[in-house]
C-alpha cells in the first residue's frame, strides 16, 4: 500500500514484482554483487535488492544500481565535511 518503497535489505533479488504495484516509487539503496549480471566489462556486477527488469515495467519510477542514490550519498557526505571544517572540528 506504500507510495514509496525504500529497499536496503542487502539481499540480491529480494524485491520482486510480487511486492510492487503501479504508481509506486522504488528507491533501491542496496549494493549486492551479482555474479550473473552481464556488464560492458563482462560477467559479474553490482545490483540492488530489486529484480530491476521485473519491477521497472510495473512501478512509476525506480533507482538503478549502480547509478542511483550514490550521488546523493556523496553530496550529503561532502556537505557534512564542509560544515565540520567550517566549525573547526
Amino acid at each position: 500500500n506504500a507510495d514509496i518503497i525504500v529497499t536496503a535489505a542487502g539481499v540480491l533479488g529480494s524485491l520482486t514484482k510480487d511486492f510492487v504495484s503501479e504508481n509506486q516509487v522504488v528507491i533501491d539503496v542496496s549494493m549486492n554483487w551479482n555474479p550473473e549480471k552481464i556488464t560492458s566489462k563482462g560477467k559479474g556486477g553490482m545490483s540492488g535488492d530489486a529484480i530491476f527488469d521485473e519491477v521497472e515495467p510495473i512501478v512509476e519510477a525506480i533507482t538503478p544500481v549502480p547509478g542511483g542514490v550514490g550521488a546523493v550519498t556523496t553530496s550529503v557526505l561532502m556537505k557534512h565535511v564542509i560544515e565540520s571544517a567550517e566549525r573547526g572540528i
